[in-house]
């Protein structure tokens, strides 16, 4: 079983870990190629640069699933606030066509399915993220 490891603050040692599943607007499948290499990095320097730790990660042509950990002081909220809000402003200043299919600005829906994980189920995340990846390989 994969842990998730303990971190430590100045004031805290904390684990969390936290699972979001976000979609693009109207469920349009924009998220393949090279759009989908580049939000996987944009994710990354998101994560790396706020303090966060990025356990596993999905990218379909329609869903994103993350799990990752954040500082306890970090609401999750604000956290994929932060990684949808860069992400969105990035991939419609590097990809213009999205601006034609996408109209209006708004790459991701405004909502967000976001949970918490402890040591059994998330490891029941990481089996459902890596089963995912497969079947997005046989299509």
């Amino acid at each position: 079983m994969r842990d998730v490891d303990f971190w430590k603050a100045r004031n805290a040692a904390y684990q969390t870990a936290y699972h979001a599943v976000w979609i693009p607007k109207y469920r349009t499948r924009v998220l393949s190629g090279a759009v989908a290499d580049r939000l996987r990095g944009l994710l990354s320097e998101v994560a790396q640069a706020k303090g966060f730790e990025i356990l596993a990660l999905e990218i379909q042509p329609d869903p994103v699933q993350l799990f990752f950990s954040v500082p306890p002081a970090i609401a999750p909220s604000l956290a994929i606030q932060w990684f949808k809000g860069i992400t969105a402003r990035s991939l419609f200043a590097e990809f213009r066509p999205l601006r034609r299919v996408l109209r209006r600005g708004h790459l991701w829906a405004p909502s967000c399915s976001v949970g918490t994980a402890g040591q059994v189920s998330a490891e029941t995340i990481w089996r459902s993220i890596e089963r995912a990846e497969h079947l997005r390989t046989r299509r």
